[in-house]
């Protein structure tokens, strides 16, 4: 374990957690500093698909990624995060306001130029 953390330490302080679902597929989790989940992919058939996305995060310049903001029916605010192709890698929280999703669409960016691979559990 990372400089003998707890598990909880551990799974909070880890930036990107890939995940097997209910139905046997993988999806990561990219989070902020604080332990909030700033995107959830969509799912993969293999942890290795996932990875492949994550390296691909890390490597693409931020011009390459594409953020659609969406409001749903409630009036809360998400993003979908798309690559160069228009192709979906994943999506944000509800927000309750544009600022916030702003804030997250930055964090987000932020956070994909700071990965490395300690930050993968």
């Amino acid at each position: 374990m990372k400089n003998n953390l707890t598990l909880k330490e551990l799974i909070l302080s880890t930036m990107v957690l890939i995940k097997k679902d209910n139905e046997n597929e993988y999806r990561f989790k990219l989070k902020a500093q604080n332990g909030k989940v700033l995107l959830t992919s969509i799912s993969f058939s293999n942890k290795k698909e996932a990875s492949n996305t994550i390296e691909y995060l890390k490597s693409s310049p931020s011009k390459e990624l594409s953020f659609e903001r969406k409001t749903n029916f409630e009036g809360k605010f998400l993003y979908n995060l798309k690559n160069e192709h228009g192709s979906l890698i994943g999506h944000s929280q509800l927000y309750s306001s544009e600022a916030g999703l702003e804030n997250g669409i930055s964090n987000l960016k932020r956070r994909i130029n700071s990965l490395s691979e300690a930050d993968l559990l």
